[in-house]
């Protein structure tokens, strides 16, 4: 599975690790940035990374701030990517079975690296359910007209 990863400086220190620990695990991966602990713009990063999602150059998509709320409100403004902003594992499982999520958004601010792992794994993991999910899937797409 291709992963496009991205983050602003807050995500910096845990993008790094994951985009270590994901190719570890045998995943490719597209980092967008950013480079540094410098302060940055999230939407300069969360965008080519959620449109490489949206075209289909990546499967998932992992985008990391202080909070995620701006990564995901960015994500969630191109056409095709449906992104969650998980805190829990429960959120992450629950994101791609019902929602079928296709990116993922964290706050690095907010929880331990081990937590964001576990998420992170558990997104990467769990299928999509289908059937009555997938009819209300098609009705969030028909808001963007794809």
């Amino acid at each position: 599975m291709r992963i496009a990863i991205a983050s602003d400086h807050a995500g910096f220190a845990y993008k790094e690790r994951l985009r270590e620990l994901l190719q570890a695990a045998g995943y490719e991966v597209l980092d967008f940035g950013t480079s540094s602990e410098e302060s940055t713009d999230y939407p300069d990063f969360a965008t080519p990374a959620a449109r490489a999602v949206a075209e289909g150059e990546a499967e998932r998509g992992i985008l990391l701030c202080g909070s995620g709320v701006g990564m995901s409100i960015v994500a969630n403004k191109l056409p095709g990517v449906r992104a969650a902003n998980c805190c829990t594992v429960e959120m992450a499982r629950l994101s791609r079975q019902h929602n079928d999520a296709n990116v993922l958004t964290l706050g690095a601010r907010l929880l331990p690296f081990e937590e964001v792992w576990q998420i992170v794994q558990v997104f990467l993991q769990t299928p999509f359910e289908g059937g009555r999910h997938a009819r209300r899937v098609e009705k969030i797409h028909r808001l963007t007209g794809r």
